[in-house]
């Protein structure tokens, strides 16, 4: 249970570092950050599976690249059910994709060390 709120908490504060980072990604405050982050896993769980499935063609054609856009689609469908989290277009979406796989990916690092004490 601890280890679920730490990932909830670090993917909220990934969020919000990403706002910072990337131009045209705004979040209104640190409320729509854990709403964005709870809608994100929901979204990652149940949508990203069935877009990779649908999209498998492309993305053995372009070996590998498509799941940045599909990365993409699941982060507007994510500003879309969010209210406080905006995506200003497509581009946006793409480096926020990438900015917070790298953001995350550091946090949840730094929260694995926090974990295992117990």
């Amino acid at each position: 249970m601890l280890q679920f709120l730490l990932t909830w908490l670090a993917t909220a504060v990934s969020l919000i570092v990403t706002a910072f980072i990337v131009p045209g990604f705004t979040i209104v405050g640190f409320s729509s950050a854990i709403v964005g982050a709870a809608v994100l896993g929901l979204v990652n769980a149940v949508v990203k599976p069935i877009l990779i499935l649908f999209t498998l063609p492309l993305t053995i054609l372009t070996l590998g690249l498509f799941l940045l856009v599909v990365n993409a689609i699941a982060l507007g469908l994510v500003s879309y059910l969010t209210p406080g989290l905006t995506i200003a277009g497509f581009f946006p979406a793409i480096f926020g994709s990438i900015v917070l796989t790298l953001v995350s990916g550091i946090i949840n690092q730094l929260f694995a060390n926090v974990d295992s004490s117990y």
